[in-house]
């Protein structure tokens, strides 16, 4: 059991190791963090998709930037886009699952805003139906996604592809890059505030 353990922890520290090698990668992870900055001060919103444990995390990183991160400050416009569960059964009954997201997408984001989507293959089909709609919108879309970056490569204004295959691995790595993006907005919009609370 501990043998499993260690191997565990090594696997995680091992992708987080590649990506922190990766200068190309690190640029990327700023650059997705500018674009949410230009959205939110435009008066745009950042909206998150993702399923199962990806929906998790979705929630957690919309969460980071409506409620507060490191410290306090205003809200920001964000939102993952599967919180209302009378809506998600509804539409996925009555349309289909592959619909969940771009109809609320089409319901609430303007040009300008940016959908983030997080899938570990790069293939979940309603995140593809949303970024079909995003891009018909002029909505920006940034994946977090595994390895190859799936379907969603094609769709993505920034990939950041984590480098591996291995679901938690990936899931893991998804939310300490979230989390970074997390603090370079918050800083960058309301660093002015940081030592005042």
């Amino acid at each position: 059991m501990n043998n499993r353990i260690t191997q565990s922890i090594a696997q995680s520290i091992e992708v987080k190791q590649s990506v922190l090698a990766d200068e190309n990668f690190l640029a990327r992870i700023n650059t997705a963090a500018q674009m949410m900055i230009t959205t939110l001060q435009n008066g745009g919103k950042v909206h998150f998709c993702g399923n199962g444990g990806s929906a998790a995390d979705a929630q957690h990183l919309a969460a980071e930037l409506s409620g507060r991160f490191y410290f306090d400050r205003p809200p920001l416009n964000a939102e993952a886009l599967h919180c209302n569960t009378s809506y998600l059964t509804a539409v996925g009954n009555d349309y289909g699952y592959e619909y969940v997201f771009s109809r609320l997408l089409r319901g609430t984001a303007k040009s300008g805003d940016v959908v983030v989507g997080l899938s570990t293959s790069g293939n979940s089909k309603n995140i593809l139906q949303a970024y079909r709609t995003a891009k018909e919108m002029g909505v920006g879309i940034v994946s977090l996604t595994g390895e190859t970056g799936g379907e969603m490569r094609d769709f993505s204004d920034i990939l950041l592809n984590v480098p591996s295959c291995d679901t938690p691995r990936i899931q893991e790595c998804h939310i300490m890059i979230g989390h970074i993006i997390c603090e370079i907005v918050e800083t960058t919009l309301f660093g002015n505030l940081k030592d005042k609370h």
